[in-house]
């Protein structure tokens, strides 16, 4: 029992490695606490629940990011640049603003029935695992969480792109002096930011029904993960979301009455040893 609660809890936390690199990613470099991404996941779930429905599980697996990485361009944009020299809390507030909106439109245009993605074929079979029988699907999940996790991580140390993006989120002028356009660079970092929200959305819609709230736990969990792990680090993002799902998962059986409030009771936990988080406050 408790072997196929620690693995559904590595499920949910490879999801949650998809939803808050994209966090952290765009906080590291805009220094933008974004109430809209948990929007941007809703957004790109019910995008390719319409695409999915067309075609397939595959096209709207890739065209759902891609829809949410243009939205986070156009984001940065109008949005971010323009505000990135006034006070943090218009900021926030002003996604906080975006998020209500969004959800509105969801309902406008989707209504508020609950729909679901079919599993695709390819992953529609059970697989036996700790004596138990697991969805292979699950364990796509857990794969696509270590892709994103590995290929980012590769990503920010050995490409070209990748060096600037970490030396614009240490010191933005000095990378602009050097010759780097930060704002092209930005709006490219808020936009796969904002495409790995697209991308969580599509891959939770097959185990997680879609309604226009569905955006509140998980953003709630993101950010609980992105502080837990320090602000801006993508490192520390990786482990707290594992250790976040995990815990979530085995409190619903064994704590059922704290379990809401067990990854708040952790978080305080985690601050109060180490207030800048389990890697420290870095990119």
């Amino acid at each position: 029992m408790l072997t196929i609660n620690l693995f559904n809890g590595l499920v949910y936390g490879s999801l949650l490695i998809v939803m808050s690199s994209g966090l952290a990613l765009i906080y590291g470099l805009r220094r933008v606490v974004n109430f809209a991404h948990g929007a941007l996941y809703m957004l790109g779930a019910y995008i390719g629940f319409s695409v999915a429905q067309h075609s397939n599980f595959w096209v709207a697996l890739v065209a759902a990011p891609a829809a949410m990485a243009l939205v986070g361009v156009l984001l940065d944009r109008y949005g971010f640049r323009l505000l990135q020299d006034r006070d943090p809390l218009n900021v926030m507030l002003v996604t906080f603003g975006l998020l209500l909106i969004l959800e509105d439109l969801v309902a406008f245009i989707w209504g508020k029935g609950n729909y679901s993605i079919f599993t695709p074929e390819l992953l529609n079979f059970s697989v036996k695992l700790f004596g138990n029988d697991v969805p292979a699907y699950r364990i796509g999940v857990i794969a696509m969480g270590a892709l994103v996790a590995l290929g980012l991580t590769l990503w920010l140390r050995f490409s070209r792109i990748g060096l600037f993006v970490r030396a614009a989120s240490t010191d933005p002028v000095t990378t602009a002096m050097q010759g780097i356009n930060t704002d092209v660079l930005s709006a490219g970092v808020v936009g796969l930011g904002s495409a790995l929200a697209g991308l969580a959305g599509v891959v939770a819609a097959p185990f997680l029904s879609l309604s226009p709230h569905m955006s509140s736990d998980v953003l709630i969990d993101s950010f609980v993960v992105v502080v837990i792990g320090g602000l801006g680090s993508l490192a520390g993002a990786f482990v707290a979301a594992l250790l976040l799902g995990m815990m979530q998962a085995v409190g619903a059986v064994y704590l059922p009455e704290v379990s809401v409030l067990l990854p708040f009771i952790f978080m305080i936990a985690i601050l109060i040893w180490k207030p800048s988080g389990l890697a420290g406050s870095r990119t």
